[in-house]
């Protein structure tokens, strides 16, 4: 469990002013899927009053209050920002809130850029309430440059890769996690971005890496996981076919040296994120099987197997039952792999994508 707090279970209250919806709010929703401490309110004056399921489909009973001393009354004593935007800075509506939980003494997790202290008015807050920030994306200091260290054997990596950004590779990862778990596997989750350290209580988010030392950081986490667990689940980032983050990408791909990987796609979507106005278009699944196995294999050293993308796991959100069924049975006709939708179908779901790493990876 994510401890922050002299050791005691965080009560957290995210902060989503104007946002909370499931096109804005990534980090909320992740945390109230899968924090494994109580979440006591969302904090969004323009939908205070009401129950966080309405508006995101998950968080049934946590309520949404208009204000950070709203959340402190319901025993709230850390406030999660809950959305990203992009370039990572700090929305302009968000500073009262955050100051207000400093002044009160709470402590600020940030997955923004931006870091909360570097605002004079907010280091201020703090300095009168005594509130502290956590920097979710803040890298350690001592990372080193990737391809220098082996995982434990017996241990095996699986990363997530995505057509696209934002398409559910966390949640794809954690949810293989607990299938693997179920199956009286042991199963490590490595994050990689600031929702999933917020999660998880630890990992390095990183976007936030010095390029040179992305796939050290990544390499770091995998070598460590892999010590304690006999699976090691990385969560991606970005895509390689995305123009703005498939730097990222790549350092992870490299860093994780997996020796498998499942495909995430967001069904849904035609286009790339943030490129819709050039109508860049999202890649077909079979070319991206084949761009990824191709880019893993850069850094298998001779003699060992081909890392494979071994599974496809959709995002069908906002789909009819008929349509979303129909593509999850299209990507595993197109792509020849099982192919899941870990949320909608639940732990069927999950385990099928499960059953098709372990087979696909002997011990």
């Amino acid at each position: 469990m994510n401890r922050g707090l002299g050791g005691k279970a965080p009560q957290v209250a995210i902060l989503a002013e104007g946002q909370f919806a499931p096109a804005t709010a990534k980090t909320a929703i992740g945390v109230l899927r899968y924090a494994p401490y109580p979440v006591v309110a969302v904090v969004d004056s323009t939908k205070a009053g009401t129950d966080a399921a309405r508006h995101v489909g998950i968080g049934a009973g946590v309520p949404v209050v208009a204000t950070v001393d709203d959340a402190v009354a319901l025993g709230a004593d850390v406030l999660l920002i809950g959305t990203a935007a992009a370039g990572g800075r700090i929305a302009d509506s968000y500073r009262p809130f955050i100051a207000r939980a400093l002044e009160r003494g709470l402590a600020v997790w940030n997955g923004l850029h931006e870091r909360v202290l570097s605002d004079p008015h907010l280091a201020e807050a703090a300095k009168r309430g005594g509130g502290t920030v956590r920097e979710l994306r803040e890298p350690p200091s001592d990372l080193p440059i990737g391809g220098h260290r082996r995982h434990r054997d017996g241990a095996r990596v699986v990363l997530t890769v995505g057509s696209d950004a934002a398409v559910g590779k966390m949640t794809a990862s954690l949810e293989i996690v607990r299938a693997l778990e179920r199956a009286g596997e042991r199963a490590a989750f490595v994050a990689t971005g600031q929702t999933g350290i917020a999660i998880a209580g630890e990992g390095i988010s990183v976007d936030a890496v010095v390029a040179d030392f992305v796939a050290g950081a990544t390499e770091r986490m995998v070598c460590d996981a892999a010590e304690r667990a006999d699976w090691v689940i990385v969560e991606g980032q970005g895509s390689l076919t995305h123009p703005g983050f498939s730097g990222v990408t790549l350092g992870l791909l490299h860093g994780a040296g997996p020796d498998a990987m499942v495909l995430c796609h967001a069904a849904f979507r035609q286009t790339m994120k943030g490129y819709e106005r050039e109508g860049l278009p999202v890649r077909d699944l079979r070319d991206l099987v084949r761009i990824y196995e191709d880019a893993a294999e850069w850094r298998r050293p001779p003699g060992y197997p081909r890392a494979r993308v071994v599974a496809i796991a959709l995002n069908t959100i906002g789909m009819s039952p008929e349509h979303a069924r129909s593509e999850i049975g299209g990507a595993t006709h197109a792509t020849k792999l099982p192919a899941a939708d870990p949320i909608r179908e639940g732990v069927a779901g999950a385990d099928r994508l499960a059953e098709a790493i372990r087979g696909a990876v002997p011990a």
